[in-house]
């Protein structure tokens, strides 16, 4: 799915692609996983997206000097399905909505992070939002190299 962000007359674009899930069995409840990836767009345009980004990830710096590639591949696990908006902003499941969210993890071994990811097809949104803080320079970082 093709995702954009406008802001100041800048078009950020990206693909976000999600592989086919398999079930994780927890104790309490169910949860499913799988792997994706973010593909870069030509004409995307990433400078006012990163900053906004990086402001709610709490990232300390904007990177530099990247090294452009077509595709970051990422795990993810799908939380809960079927979530509404609270109006702190969280998610719950009353009433039913359609919200699916996530968590993608970047990277590997050493040099990783993780970020939520919550999806409306029905409204053709997707919002990144923070998982820890100490993850904020890491994830921007990755979604530079296909923004």
């Amino acid at each position: 799915m093709v995702r954009t962000y406008k802001s100041d007359g800048k078009t950020a674009k990206f693909i976000i692609d999600l592989g086919p899930t398999k079930a994780i069995k927890e104790k309490d409840f169910q949860m499913s996983s799988g792997s994706g990836r973010f593909s870069s767009q030509s004409g995307s345009e990433p400078g006012v997206f990163l900053a906004a980004l990086a402001k709610a990830l709490q990232a300390k710096q904007l990177p530099t000097n990247l090294h452009r590639v077509e595709t970051v591949p990422f795990d993810y696990v799908i939380l809960d399905t079927n979530q509404s908006r609270s109006s702190d902003g969280g998610f719950g499941d009353s009433p039913r909505g359609k919200w699916t969210a996530m968590k993608i993890f970047l990277g590997e071994g050493d040099t990783e992070g993780e970020v939520f990811l919550n999806l409306n097809s029905a409204l053709g949104k997707a919002e990144f939002s923070i998982k820890d803080s100490d993850y904020g320079d890491f994830v921007i970082a990755e979604l530079a190299k296909v923004l």
